[in-house]
């Protein structure tokens, strides 16, 4: 029964942390690249017409955005807030669904239009539909000494839109504008970017996209996909995983003491059997090899029952959502075949350890 119950949980227990690892990487799957190239040093690099051409040229790239980004100081109706502004270009939408989660309003990145994050908009109080304050955009002027008002380039900007990604860090970093508005707005040439956001074909090689890539721009460039731009945010959750798979595994070897024990008993109640056994010839490693492969047998059993209990609940849970963390957000699992093979692994490993620990009482 215990084995039962532990293959039920950890099975459970690992398929909640699946589901809740996918819904937090949902948001950055969405917001950033396939692969994107960043400035080693500095704030921006030059991209010629030729670079550009190339870049188009390499096979399994499906789209590409420039892109320039720089800390901005935010004014609307004697609010700040200080956040990034993000210059796009027209194919950055098809680089990064973000028009799927405009919450307000309309994407609408052109000219001196912009779109904001849901927090900002909270903070600054900003209404789209409000045509008597404009949000203005400023940023310091390079140079030395106190700065003061004539001190920023000033741009002001119409928000005709307000996108959130469910994420408060996100929705309050961010003001999207297009690629010109911003180069002007830092007093840059027009082929200054601070990166290239890629997206990439069905199916296409990643290493050797990045091998092209690095060939067109062999130095001062940083090529990374979308796992090592967010590699804190895997680290952290492999390591949330690992522990979550250690505490459950405590409580597993837990539950076979009474597996060990059990085996014990039988040792006990049989012994008068086992020696007659042994004195018409069976081998001492042969008795004990009975209580070994019963011990396994009878784990093997608890453990697929217990998985197949496991499994239900996962699947009813996924597919009905029995359990809500929201009014209208289920709690998150996914069931997947690694959870079932990490499962079956673990239990029958630890299993054969107590029984053969177990199956070492038998002596005369």
């Amino acid at each position: 029964m215990g084995i039962l119950v532990g293959a039920m949980v950890m099975f459970v227990v690992l398929s909640v942390f699946s589901g809740l690892r996918e819904f937090s990487l949902s948001f950055i799957n969405d917001f950033d690249p396939d692969l994107k190239l960043m400035v080693v040093e500095g704030k921006t690099m030059k991209l010629s017409p030729e670079q550009e051409r190339e870049i188009q040229q390499i096979e399994g790239i499906a789209y590409y955005s420039k892109i320039l980004d720089e800390r901005v100081l935010l004014r609307y109706d004697s609010k700040e807030h200080i956040a990034y502004i993000k210059g796009v270009d027209s194919s950055f939408v098809w680089v990064n669904p973000v028009e799927d989660h405009v919450y307000f309003g309309e994407w609408l990145v052109e000219a001196n239009r912009v779109a904001v994050g849901y927090q900002i908009a909270q903070k600054l109080s900003i209404g789209i539909f409000d045509y008597d304050n404009e949000l203005q955009l400023m940023v310091p002027k390079g140079g030395k000494g106190t700065i003061s008002q004539d001190d920023f380039n000033k741009i002001s900007v119409r928000p005709l839109g307000i996108y959130s990604f469910e994420d408060e860090d996100l929705d309050a970093r961010y003001v999207f504008a297009t690629l010109p508005l911003v180069q002007t707005l830092l007093g840059l040439d027009e082929n200054q970017v601070s990166g290239i956001e890629i997206r990439l074909k069905e199916g296409a090689s990643e290493s050797h996209i990045k091998s092209e890539l690095g060939k067109i721009f062999p130095s001062g460039v940083s090529i990374k996909n979308r796992t090592e731009l967010n590699d804190s945010l895997h680290k952290m959750l492999n390591t949330e995983n690992f522990i979550v798979y250690l505490v459950v595994t405590l409580v597993i070897i837990i539950t076979l003491f009474t597996l060990i024990g059990t085996i014990i008993m039988m040792i006990i109640d049989k012994k008068l059997h086992l020696k007659t056994l042994y004195n018409v010839g069976l081998e001492m490693g042969q008795l004990r090899k009975v209580f070994l492969y019963q011990g396994v047998l009878l784990s093997f059993f608890g453990c697929m029952i217990g998985l197949i209990l496991g499994v239900v609940i996962v699947l009813l849970q996924q597919h009905y959502s029995f359990w809500m963390l929201t009014s209208t957000l289920a709690y998150p699992v996914k069931f997947t075949f690694q959870n079932v093979i990490i499962v079956i692994v673990t239990i029958m490993f630890l299993s054969f350890v107590a029984s053969k620990i177990a199956s070492r009482r038998v002596v005369f």
